[in-house]
């Protein structure tokens, strides 16, 4: 299914010429200091309408639909690390959908146009430490007090927690059924009670931080509410599809690590002969080539018919699984080519390899994509 035009072409050709100007020429930096400026660079991007493409017009959006998304995610993949796409898919596909389709115009007014103009950096609070892709068993409680909610909990791996200005939190508002009790709310981070506990220290995104979250009688207007109190879990589940998709672009970056990896071994010589004249290299380069267009393909079938409004949660969890295993096997075998100098810090291919064994993991484990997918199929309990 061909999604794009020249307008889709174009939206690419700009973003790329942005990241080879603002954002390739930092990356080493940013991976050594284990942060971006997020606030920096999301203003340069937000300038340039890249952080709300697919958001309303009227909050300062293009108005786009979400094919164009999936174009912008595609194109990150020339970011020459995983922490900085991943900290713009969480400002654009994953803090903010949610908010973009049900919360108020005065929500929408404060906190998602300065979003999309890159003046506020927004984090997602869903995650805890007893609770990730479980998500319905997470512990955060707002507690109705007169016109306010008052938090307390925690929340654990939320990206860009040590520098977000708000967050698109989810907790518990009432002691009901677990589908049924959740709230999303909008929370300032500088709100008194919320404490940054720790940065997380990683295996691979570097440049991203990561933070442990504790929240002690922070209160809240309610009216800072995301849509209807108790649709929180339902809301966050429409918010992981775009989340899912927007991982499954991202891991586009497969194919420049295997013309990468193509150009490496050109160069390189073991026992007397280039070690892509190998055909057991060909071999496996071409089968990671192909797995690399196919997943492609089924994202791009996935986008065409969310677009067309059709439910594409079992496409969507299939995006994620596949795309998620495809980046692990083509990091593994493209530095296990590139011999000792894949497991060298430096090389692009070791850092593709330490950022993309996250895939399998954040926004929704494997397991739980197999999980959606069966019971989608009917072969296991929907209850």
């Amino acid at each position: 299914m061909n999604l794009y035009t020249d307008q889709h072409r174009q939206l690419q050709d700009s973003l790329r010429k942005f990241i080879e100007s603002e954002i390739n020429p930092h990356v080493d930096q940013w991976e050594a200091d284990g942060i971006f400026p997020a606030r920096e660079l999301f203003r340069k991007m937000g300038r340039l309408g890249f952080l709300g493409v697919c958001k309303p017009v009227e909050f300062g959006g293009m108005g786009l639909d979400y094919s164009y998304g999936l174009a912008m995610a595609e194109a990150l993949s020339w970011v020459r690390c995983g922490g900085v796409p991943m900290a713009i898919g969480v400002q654009t596909d994953m803090a903010t959908p949610a908010l973009a389709r049900f919360g108020s115009d005065e929500v929408k007014q404060e906190f998602l146009a300065p979003s999309i103009s890159g003046e506020r950096v927004a984090c997602l609070g869903v995650s805890e430490v007893g609770a990730g892709s479980d998500v319905a068993s997470i512990r955060t409680v707002a507690r109705r007090d007169g016109d306010d909610y008052v938090i307390d909990g925690g929340k654990m791996w939320t990206t860009s927690g040590t520098q977000a200005d708000w967050m698109c939190l989810l907790a518990n508002t009432s002691e009901g059924a677990a589908h049924r009790n959740k709230t999303l709310i909008c929370v300032p981070m500088d709100t008194p009670g919320i404490t940054v506990a720790r940065k997380l220290r990683k295996a691979g995104m570097h440049s991203s931080d990561t933070a442990q979250i504790h929240f002690d009688g922070v209160r809240v207007p309610q009216r800072w509410r995301i849509g209807e109190e108790g649709m929180g879990f339902t809301y966050q589940m429409m918010q992981f599809q775009e989340e899912r998709m927007w991982a499954a672009a991202g891991w586009q970056k497969n194919a420049l690590i295997i013309q990468e990896t193509i150009d490496y071994l050109k160069s390189r010589e073991a026992f007397g002969k280039s070690l892509l004249a190998n055909q057991f290299i060909q071999f496996k380069l071409a089968e990671l080539q192909t797995e690399v267009e196919a997943t492609g393909a089924l994202l791009h079938k996935t986008v065409g018919l969310y677009i067309a409004g059709q439910d594409v949660t079992q496409l969507a969890s299939m995006c994620k699984l596949k795309a998620a295993r495809v980046a692990r096997e083509t990091a593994d075998w493209c530095l296990q080519f590139w011999g000792g100098m894949g497991y060298i810090e430096e090389t692009s291919v070791n850092r593709h390899w330490r950022d993309s064994r996250l895939a399998s993991i954040g926004g929704g484990a494997d397991e739980v994509m197999l999980g959606i997918i069966a019971k989608t199929m009917g072969l296991l309990s929907r209850t």
